[in-house]
């Protein structure tokens, strides 16, 4: 089990169809589980590496800042000459839902899909960045750090094998992951008839503790991530499955972003 976008099982049969890279001999020749080794006569260059995912990532990261940027500019004045949340950025949170449902059972659509999630997220991530910042000045670039060093921080307990990522360590962060989104379904689905959830949102102890939680499990995520790009690599799939790593891991930067946010936000109004 793995990230929700990243559909293990999805990804496994993708691969098994050698999309995205070239055969060595223009014959078939079909990948293995996870777990196993490098494929025998696949060159290199026609498989998945860990710097190749880094690099894709990093294409991704950059077309979101870009959107984000506009997102930024077209968000709520801080002068209040504007207050409104635009609608666009509705549909670009909606167009990156779409992306990672559709990416989650078809792998091969990553290397399309991921710049779109990118343009649709990263505006809807600028517009409410900026809406935040006007409310709490200075929170944005707090919480962009924070994501960064906690990114860095998971990274380097991964690296160094502090944090082994096994079977059950999946299982835990998965399940966990599902029922917060779960949660967040529905109290979506409440506040739609007036209703809400107070926790969610306020700065209670309870608010702040939940929050935590939810930053914690994004975090945990991110170890989930590298170690399927790395299994991924390991097993030599396709030169494609690096837009597929990409994204998955791009989503779990923005959903730790968001929580990162979300939490600092609480913490300011105490």
């Amino acid at each position: 089990m793995s990230n929700p976008i990243l559909n293990e099982k999805a990804a496994a049969e993708a691969a098994r169809s050698g999309w995205a890279a070239a055969q060595p001999s223009g014959r078939s020749t079909p990948l293995g589980p996870l777990d196993d080794g490098p494929i025998s006569g696949w060159q290199s260059s026609n498989v998945m590496t860990v710097a190749g995912t880094a690099t894709a990532t990093g294409v991704l990261l950059v077309i979101l800042l870009a959107a984000a940027s506009v997102g930024w500019v077209m968000g709520p004045s801080s002068d209040g000459t504007s207050s409104s949340f635009p609608m666009l950025a509705i549909g670009g949170m909606l167009v990156g839902f779409v992306c990672g449902l559709v990416v989650s059972f078809k792998p091969q659509l990553a290397r399309i899909l991921g710049p779109v999630y990118s343009v649709g997220m990263g505006f809807f991530l600028g517009v409410i960045s900026k809406s935040y910042n006007n409310w709490q000045s200075g929170i944005v670039v707090q919480a962009i750090g924070a994501t960064l060093a906690v990114f860095a921080v998971m990274l380097f307990l991964y690296k160094s094998r502090i944090i082994k990522v096994t079977e059950r360590y999946r299982r835990i962060v998965i399940m966990a992951t599902m029922g917060l989104m779960l949660f967040y379904a529905v109290s979506f689905v409440i506040s739609m008839f007036g209703a809400r959830v107070p926790f969610i949102n306020d700065a209670s102890p309870l608010g702040i503790g939940f929050s935590l939680l939810a930053a914690g499990l994004a975090a945990a995520m991110l170890a989930v991530d590298f170690d399927l790009i790395e299994r991924g690599a390991k097993a030599g799939w396709p030169k494609g499955m690096e837009w597929y790593g990409a994204f998955g891991l791009l989503t779990t930067l923005v959903w730790l972003y968001l929580e990162v946010l979300r939490l600092l936000s609480k913490l300011q109004q105490r």
